[in-house]
């Protein structure tokens, strides 16, 4: 009988210990917090569809996973953000993949000047094959993508004139993305191009630093750039994707199922997305006229001089993007437009 003392000890503690250990578990799953961040205003449809994100991870992770949107930059520009996202001090990152295009050589081909001419042939390649493969090399940076979104179709505005014709580019000092492809394309186009973070924009226009930028008439309207511009000219240059990643570190630590779930969270929170983005810009022309932005579209002789300008551009990156990924977007987009 003196035996059994101890096992009996032993088994109790063996038993504590695993319920302990259990306990700690649950409490760990239940108590991951991740920082997503992104550049656009609260006001910004891209903010109400993270905010969405946010409250389908919950959700669906039956609160295991907490996720807290900054919005407006609060957590640096975009380049910084996506630093952080990569070293891990960061969970959660959206936004254009062009600061990544120095490491990224692939995503240099979503910076292409007029690649798209509308969402059809955007979501051919971004929910597809090239897509699915973009994703993959994200992995060998420490990211991990969940769901392609989108910034939308890129327009010139400027406070110095109307951009009527090819020719009136040329001398504007214009904030570009932080890439060498925006670089050189309005280069071609005789503008004086300037790379910045777009957190900074909104002052440089204000001082003068700069004469104008360009983003999507949605993007102008949220920031309030009508405020330091008076001319907007619609021009669909470049569209522009998102992307929501998350960082390696991050995702390591959320289980198959979790994952799973902020998966579904990001596929859902982007088509919520498309909807908001559709309705703004149903009128947001007119909004920016209503605060004394006069907007205008290029006429499409002058379009064509431009097309015609970058055309050493695309020729120029098409080996450095690879011959063969461009290849098949330019086929893939040639399926939709045959109706294909």
């Amino acid at each position: 009988m003196q035996m059994m003392k101890p096992m009996r000890t032993w088994a109790g503690a063996v038993a504590v210990a695993a319920l302990l250990a259990a306990t700690a578990g649950g409490a760990l799953a239940q108590d991951i917090k991740a920082k997503l961040g992104h550049a656009m205003p609260q006001e910004h449809p891209q903010a109400q569809a993270l905010n969405r994100f946010a409250e389908l991870a919950g959700q669906y992770t039956d609160g295991r996973v907490e996720v807290n949107v900054y919005h407006g930059s609060m957590l640096g520009g975009d380049d910084k953000m996506l630093q952080s996202t990569q070293s891990g001090t960061q969970e959660l990152f959206y936004g254009s993949p062009a600061p990544l295009a120095g490491k990224v050589k692939e995503v240099q081909i979503f910076d292409f000047p007029f690649l798209f001419n509308d969402m059809k042939e955007v979501d051919a390649v971004t929910q597809g094959p090239v897509g699915d493969r973009i994703f993959e090399i994200m992995k060998d940076h420490h990211l991990v993508g969940l769901a392609w979104g989108e910034t939308g179709f890129r327009q010139l505005s400027n406070n110095r004139h109307p951009v009527e014709t090819a020719e009136d580019i040329k001398g504007l000092k214009i904030r570009v993305m932080q890439n060498q492809v925006a670089l050189d394309t309005w280069q071609a186009l005789g503008a004086n191009a300037l790379p910045m973070s777009y957190a900074e924009v909104f002052t440089a226009l204000e001082t003068g630093a700069l004469d104008g930028q360009e983003n999507p008439y949605v993007h102008m309207y949220a920031n309030k750039i009508f405020e330091v511009q008076d001319y907007g000219t619609t021009t669909n240059h470049v569209y522009t994707p998102c992307m929501l990643l998350a960082s390696d570190e991050f995702w390591a630590k959320l289980s198959p199922e979790d994952q799973a779930a902020l998966v579904k969270a990001g596929k859902e929170s982007m088509a919520y997305l498309r909807e908001l983005m559709e309705k703004s810009n149903a009128d947001v022309v007119a909004r920016l006229a209503e605060e004394g932005m006069e907007v205008k579209p290029m006429p499409e002789a002058e379009m064509a001089k431009l097309r015609e300008a970058v055309k050493p551009v695309i020729e120029k990156y098409k080996p450095v993007v690879g011959a063969e990924l461009v290849d098949e977007v330019m086929a893939t987009i040639q399926k939709v437009r045959a109706g294909n």
